[in-house]
């Protein structure tokens, strides 16, 4: 495409373009019902071809768009309504408008001074989820990549907080069902294996009494207890940890609290998520992902702190090529609360679907997910053959085990749930996940897509028990 400068195309080209790429959304989405859940064939033969280098003189953006096309067909479908598998991030047309706009205009929203109203746009957001969590005034926030990068701020602040400069006899606690992003983050953070504790579980959640003796025996052994990580809905469960009795036991020990609501927390904004979460508000810090919940692009996360301060002092630094700029006051400097200095919009992709939506529109489709769940719960449990580990779920994930009354052995069985998996699999209308627990091959149903309505879970219930029933008929 001719432009009159090399990387500028007029008002007609970039109104082809844009038309160009609309088209190419909507046709996408409008056809995400009947897409397949997931379509990995045959990419092995393609990726040469998508590991070239660009030529020197460029092409027409249609050719691109199919071959854009094509690599979305060999990938999960995460944004359609027969994904179950992993937590999906929705991809909200409204929130890949915001983008659009926001990287159109692309302003640096780092420091406050360089675009001082669209990160008061960023704040009010910050600011509502610090309110939703009943936060005091005090609490700060800072929008992130994922819960991962959220969860090693926690971690680096509550260090930062809690232990001294020389901080390697420092421990934290988390359990087997603990995202692995904790764990992670605290390697990251400067802690060896042997800092991290692993706290039993009782029905996949964390133990609060063995908690309080490994406490205890740590401080006798010369360590320095510092965090309790929640899960405020774990990604192989969706079980919620005692937060409220955990919230006690920090207190009284001195230890810094943090929930991992990555996955869950975002139903804090119904009646049933807040009743879950009991005791929440008491937390340390909260980490919770727009792009699940929420339904946002990946690359949405957040993490928000009580003590706003605590979360400032953990990750501010001086630089003498800032001098210029206006320090954090009225409005936050995000560099300030966060590792990153060069950083996206991000809370426009936020700030727009909520103004658009409403809370009410994102609080009715939490509440469908959450009624699914109990769907896909009910049905197994009634269906002979099937066992539910985890009970009625607490939020929107329901893990499941095939187990006829002919086979006792577990290694059969877990090849059996493994073919079952598969086959369901290949169905191709829904695309399911597995774990392992209790050492056990267990299949997963994870509702949480804002395009997963009740005619789909339906049809996903017929797909398991109609491949269940062929294989125990063999």
């Amino acid at each position: 495409m001719a432009m009159p400068y090399p990387l500028e195309p007029d008002d007609s080209q970039m109104r082809e373009l844009g038309e160009a790429a609309l088209s190419f959304v909507r046709e996408h989405i409008d056809a995400l019902p009947d897409s397949p859940a997931s379509g990995l064939e045959d990419w092995e033969g393609l990726l040469e071809a998508f590991r070239g280098p660009p030529a020197e003189i460029g092409g027409e953006l249609v050719p691109l768009l199919d071959e854009i096309a094509l690599a979305g067909s060999r990938s999960f479908n995460t944004a359609g309504p027969g994904y179950l598998a992993y937590i999906p991030g929705g991809g909200l047309y409204t929130a890949a408008l915001a983008d659009f706009i926001a990287l159109g205009l692309n302003r640096y929203v780092g420091l406050w001074q360089a675009s001082p109203l669209f990160v008061a746009m960023e704040q009010s957001v910050i600011d509502w989820l610090i309110s939703l969590f009943g936060y005091p005034s005090e609490a700060r926030g800072i929008l992130t990549s994922g819960g991962s990068m959220a969860n090693f701020s926690a971690v680096v602040t509550a260090r930062r907080a809690k232990l001294p400069e020389d901080f390697l006899s420092g421990v934290l606690y988390v359990t087997e069902q603990t995202h692995a992003s904790v764990a992670k983050a605290a390697s990251l953070a400067g802690f060896p294996k042997r800092a991290i504790r692993s706290v039993p579980v009782r029905d996949y959640r964390m133990d609060v009494d063995e908690l309080r003796v490994m406490i205890r025996d740590d401080r006798a052994a010369g360590h320095r207890p510092f965090l309790v990580v929640a899960s405020a809905g774990t990604t192989n469960t969706g079980t919620v940890d005692p937060i409220s009795e955990l919230a006690e036991l920090c207190e009284l020990e001195g230890l810094w609290l943090h929930a991992d609501g990555a996955y869950g927390g975002a139903f804090q904004l119904t009646d049933r998520g807040r009743s879950a979460f009991a005791g929440i508000e008491r937390a340390d810090s909260i980490t919770l992902d727009p792009h699940k919940g929420m339904f946002l692009p990946y690359g949405t996360g957040a993490l928000i702190v009580r003590d706003g301060d605590a979360l400032r002092f953990a990750h501010q630094s001086q630089a003498d090529y800032l001098q210029d700029l206006a320090p954090d006051g009225v409005l936050p400097n995000y560099n300030e609360y966060s590792a990153e200095l060069s950083r996206e919009f991000r809370g426009l992709r936020v700030w727009l679907p909520l103004r658009l939506h409403g809370v009410g529109a994102f609080r009715e489709a939490l509440d469908e997910k959450l009624d699914l769940a109990r769907v896909v719960y009910y049905a197994l449990i009634q269906t002979p053959g099937f066992v539910l580990p985890a009970g009625e779920p607490d939020l929107s994930i329901v893990p499941f085990r095939f187990q006829p009354s002919s086979i006792s052995d577990q290694g059969e069985l877990d090849d059996l749930n493994a073919r079952l998996l598969a086959l369901i699999n290949a169905s191709k209308r829904v695309f399911l996940s597995s774990t392992l627990l209790e050492e056990r091959f267990t299949l997963r149903v994870a509702v949480l897509s804002h395009r997963t309505h009740r005619d789909r879970i339906d049809e996903a219930v017929s797909i398991i028990r109609e491949c269940a029933a062929s294989l125990d008929s063999r």
